[in-house]
């Protein structure tokens, strides 16, 4: 599914860019995708775009989440502490920060591996059309090993 998301993300500008689900599907078909791969990225795109919905209009505050047990499970300390940084930084505010664990939390099996978290939240910046500064795509994409450090 993972792999869907991505070729999605680089394939297609915004969400509104992309073809009806129809002509996705066969386009990601002839590409090579399985189709329960296509249709698991479908379905869990569509609950990215009501998690949008549901959390569009809020306003960010300045407060602290707590995380319930199962959420701490689920997503495991390395992606709460990923998701509390991107917070710090400023680049995740409270809406899109709710965005994030509630697609987080339709993914299967935990805890969640980091680099599926990264997906997840490159794809919550990409469905609400904006893109996230060169550091936050850098911290993304760049494996810690493959750093410069000047």
């Amino acid at each position: 599914m993972f792999d869907v998301l991505v070729y999605l993300y680089e394939t297609y500008w915004r969400p509104d860019a992309c073809p009806d689900h129809a002509q996705l599907t066969r386009k990601l078909t002839a590409v090579g995708f399985e189709d329960d791969e296509i249709q698991e990225a479908l379905n869990w795109l569509e609950g990215l775009s009501a998690a949008g919905e549901a959390f569009h209009g809020q306003q960010s505050v300045s407060a602290m989440r707590v995380y319930s047990p199962g959420e701490t499970d689920h997503l495991g300390e390395t992606s709460v502490g990923f998701i509390s940084f991107l917070e710090s930084a400023g680049v995740l505010p409270g809406p899109m920060r709710e965005m994030v664990i509630d697609r987080a939390m339709a993914i299967p099996g935990s805890p969640m591996d980091l680099e599926d978290l990264k997906i997840i939240v490159l794809m919550v910046f990409w469905s609400l059309g904006e893109e996230p500064d060169a550091l936050i795509l850098d911290e993304l994409f760049v494996a810690p090993e493959d750093r410069l450090i000047h």
